[in-house]
């Protein structure tokens, strides 16, 4: 599901085959019990003939399996990748990238590569707020290649600055203990 009408379309057909439901994600449904294997069926040929597909959990799991990896490697590794994120991707998923690519793409909405970039920014935000790293230390601590690339994937991705960012966020810190 990549869009607002995926959703509804899911669950309305959800709401048809009397499924419980708590939430309809972006690619996953969140049911208020297990349901059955009939249930399941229904579901899977309701969506086909929507055009959507039902993903398994082989899919699902490798779509957490490529998060998780990911994530370890932003979180753990302070040494330069030896290797591209695709070839660590691929070795890791013991799949070839473009189908993992394609595969992400289909479930989250975005390409690995999106992803990824999404995911380190974020570092690099609370690294802004809670680190007292320069600018400088965390593009090398987040495997940028120089100040420049940090900057400009974290305008494209935020609208400011990263020294931007960091005034606001003492800005608002001094604001609130102000008070």
């Amino acid at each position: 599901m990549v869009c607002n009408r995926c959703k509804t379309i899911v669950k309305s057909e959800l709401d048809k085959i009397g499924i419980q439901y708590n939430s309809v994600e972006l690619g996953k449904i969140n049911t208020r019990e297990l349901i059955t294997s009939i249930q399941r069926k229904k579901l899977y040929n309701a969506l086909q003939h929507s055009g959507l597909e039902l993903i398994d959990d082989a899919k699902n799991n490798l779509i957490e399996k490529l998060k998780n990896a990911i994530i370890d490697l932003e979180h753990d590794s302070d040494e330069d990748l030896k290797t591209c994120f695709s070839d660590y991707l691929s070795l890791n998923a013991n799949e070839n990238f473009i189908s993992l690519n394609t595969l992400f793409s289909e479930i989250e909405g975005i390409t690995i590569e999106k992803y990824i970039i999404k995911h380190k920014i974020d570092l690099v935000k609370e690294m802004l707020v809670y680190n007292d790293l320069n600018i400088s230390e965390i593009a090398l601590k987040m495997h940028y290649s120089n100040i420049a690339q940090l900057s400009r994937q974290f305008k494209s991705i935020t609208g400011l600055t990263p020294t931007h960012f960091r005034q606001l966020r003492h800005r608002t810190n001094i604001n609130l203990n102000a008070n």
